[in-house]
C-alpha cells in the first residue's frame, strides 16, 4: 500500500533538508539537517551500480547517520521518455530495478527531473511528446505502486531541458497521469529562471508535496546573493504546504555552506510561517 510521506502537524514550519551526496553525511549531520536526498545516479541507478555494488551501496545506507528522505536524477538521458526512439519496455524494466533497490534502502519518493530524457529531439512534435510522457508516467507510477514509492514529477527550466518547465505545466501532466502516488515537486530556482510567479502554487492542489529551492544567480544557497524567497514562501504557507523545502544547490564550500544555507534559509521560512 502507498504511505505518503510528507504529513506533518498542522502550522509546523517546513522542514529544511538538502540535496547532497552522502559522502558529505557527516557534515550534513553537523550542519543540523536530520534528512537529506541523494541520487540515483550515484548509488542506485542499474545502469552505474551493478547488483555486487549494490550490496556495498546498501549498507552503506544503512548506517548513515542522516537517512536520505528521498532521491533524484531518476532517469539516464539515454534512456528517452518522448521522441521517436522510445524503448517503453526498457524504460520500465529500468524502473523496476530502481523500485525494488529503492525499497531495500527505505526510499520512498522519487523525484523526477531527468532533463536529457524527457528533451524533445528537434522537429518532434511536443503535442505528441506530451501524449508520450504521459503514457509513460502512467505506467511507471502504477509499476511504483506495487512498491510503496511516491514519483514526483520536478519543473525543469529551459536551459535544462525543453519539455514540462513549468508549474503549471507538471501540474497538468498530473491530472491527466491521474495516480494516487504520481505528484509534483515544486523547485523555486527553476521557476525563478522560467520567470514564473508564485500564485501558480495555489493551483497545485492535491498534488504538491515536495519543494527544492536555490538562488537565482548561480544556483546558490541561501544568503549568498541575498534572494528574498518571501513571494514564494507565502504562496506556500497559502496553500497549506506540508513537505519539506529542499536545497539543491552549486556549493562552493560545503563545509561552511551547508550550515549558512541552510541558516539562512530557515529565518525567511520562520518569518513566514510562524
Amino acid at each position: 500500500m502507498f504511505v505518503c510521506l510528507t504529513s506533518v502537524a498542522k502550522g509546523q514550519v517546513p522542514e529544511i533538508i538538502v540535496v547532497q551526496d552522502m559522502k558529505y553525511d557527516s557534515l550534513i549531520h553537523a550542519a543540523g539537517y536530520k534528512w537529506y536526498v541523494e541520487s540515483i545516479s550515484s548509488h542506485i541507478s542499474p545502469r552505474t551500480i551493478k547488483e555486487n555494488r549494490f550490496k556495498d551501496k546498501l549498507a552503506q545506507i544503512h548506517s548513515l547517520t542522516t537517512p536520505i528522505y528521498a532521491v533524484n536524477i531518476f532517469l539516464p538521458g539515454s534512456l528517452k521518455v518522448v521522441g521517436p526512439s522510445v524503448n517503453e519496455k526498457a524504460v520500465l524494466a529500468y524502473a523496476d530495478t530502481v523500485f525494488q533497490r529503492c525499497l531495500a534502502a527505505g526510499i520512498n519518493m522519487i523525484i523526477w527531473g531527468s532533463g536529457g530524457s524527457r528533451r524533445v529531439p528537434e522537429g518532434f512534435d511536443h503535442t505528441k511528446a506530451k501524449e508520450q510522457f504521459i503514457s509513460i508516467a502512467r505506467k511507471v507510477a502504477i509499476l511504483a505502486q506495487h512498491y510503496g514509492i511516491e514519483i514526483v514529477l520536478e519543473n525543469l527550466n529551459h536551459t535544462e531541458t525543453n519539455f514540462i518547465n513549468k508549474v503549471s505545466e507538471i501540474i497538468g501532466i498530473a491530472e491527466a497521469v491521474d495516480q494516487p502516488n504520481f505528484r509534483i515537486c515544486v523547485d523555486i530556482y527553476h521557476m525563478l529562471m522560467e520567470g514564473e510567479a508564485p500564485g501558480i502554487i495555489s493551483k497545485t492542489g492535491k498534488y504538491l508535496v515536495h519543494c527544492d529551492i536555490a538562488e537565482k544567480e548561480g544556483r546558490t544557497p541561501p544568503g549568498t546573493h541575498g534572494d528574498d524567497f518571501t513571494p514564494y514562501l507565502k504562496a506556500l504557507r497559502n496553500v497549506g504546504y506540508k513537505g519539506k523545502i529542499t536545497l539543491e544547490c552549486n556549493w562552493k564550500d560545503v563545509k561552511t555552506e551547508l550550515f549558512t544555507g541552510k541558516t539562512n534559509l530557515q529565518t525567511q521560512v520562520e518569518a513566514v510561517f510562524k
